[in-house]
């Protein structure tokens, strides 16, 4: 490969990516420093009146839309001093996954579509309505199983904190040093590898491999197992940035990767989840209840995932 070529084919177009994905990071972490989602913690009281859930769920849920740790420990405190049953912290931690989901929501936003550009709004269309669809069953479950108003105690709600604009923006810079530096090691040696992995027909290789030895998996684009593999082996963006490489080189099309990833999703999801999760889950509830809400929280979410990325298989 001549200079033109690489320059052409691999250091433009990952100069211009890592460079939209560091605008849109910083700016996803500015929105999130500002609370954006705060507004939409106006709508926990009437939906939890839906699960006939206490004010303590409901406080624990607007907690989440700024601070997942906060919200989960309000949890345990209120469950260590009796005023919360099992069943209904299994059940708010269940539906503390929407709000947490949207508290990182715009960093995903702008990190994903430079690099995935149309497939990101199918893929993240696809996990927001698993997200929702999660918490419409918590609260047809929670009407079911909760009843009795004798349970329940008062529980306010923490005091907004009120950042300066230099605040804002030292959060910000934190975030976003901390988060890029994470990603740029990971998309651009990946990038380059797929890239270098299709040109020298790997992916070929794959293909004939699976024509031949996994007959069960036809219905996946046989170049969606290093995309998959990636996913497994280190992080999400190291998924999406093999992804974007294939995308880019025109060898996998757009519902052939957002399905990929849906997959990739759903299989590295128990492993990444008991990495990520349970050391702090473990200093906030005993072990034994963390490992609980670990394996509820992630078989409720591979579920809603499994059955979106079906829905959109077979409409699509």
């Amino acid at each position: 490969m001549s200079l033109t070529e690489l320059w052409a084919q691999i250091l433009w177009p990952l100069c211009k990516l890592i460079g939209l994905v560091s605008v849109g990071l910083f700016v996803g972490n500015l929105i999130e420093a500002m609370h954006w989602t705060r507004f939409m913690a106006r709508l926990a009281n009437p939906l939890t009146r839906i699960g006939r859930m206490c004010e303590i769920s409901a406080a624990s849920f607007s907690v989440a839309f700024v601070s997942g740790v906060t919200a989960n420990t309000m949890l345990a405190e209120a469950y260590d001093q009796g005023k919360l049953s099992r069943r209904e912290l299994i059940l708010t931690n269940l539906f503390n996954s929407l709000p947490t989901y949207f508290l990182h929501l715009p960093s995903m936003i702008f990190i994903t579509v430079p690099i995935l550009k149309s497939a990101a709004v199918v893929y993240l269309g696809l996990t927001v309505g698993a997200a929702l669809l999660r918490t419409v069953l918590i609260l047809f479950i929670g009407r079911i199983l909760l009843t009795g108003i004798d349970r329940c105690h008062a529980m306010d709600l923490p005091a907004e904190e009120k950042l300066v604009a230099r605040q804002v923006l030292e959060k910000t810079w934190k975030r976003f040093r901390r988060r890029i530096k994470k990603i740029v090691m990971i998309t651009a040696p990946i990038y380059v590898g797929v890239h270098f992995m299709n040109k020298f027909g790997m992916f070929t290789a794959v293909e004939h491999f699976l024509a031949e030895h996994m007959s069960a998996m036809s219905w996946l684009h046989p170049k969606a197992v290093g995309i998959i593999v990636f996913q497994l082996a280190a992080e999400f963006s190291a998924g999406m940035a093999a992804a974007g490489a294939l995308l880019d080189a025109g060898s996998m099309s757009v519902r052939d990767v957002v399905i990929a990833l849906i997959v990739g999703n759903v299989l590295s999801s128990p492993m990444r989840a008991f990495r990520h999760q349970f050391p702090y889950y473990a200093g906030i509830f005993k072990p034994k209840l963390a490992l609980e809400l670990i394996i509820c929280s992630q078989g409720f979410r591979v579920a809603s995932l499994i059955f979106c990325g079906a829905v959109y298989y077979w409409v699509s």
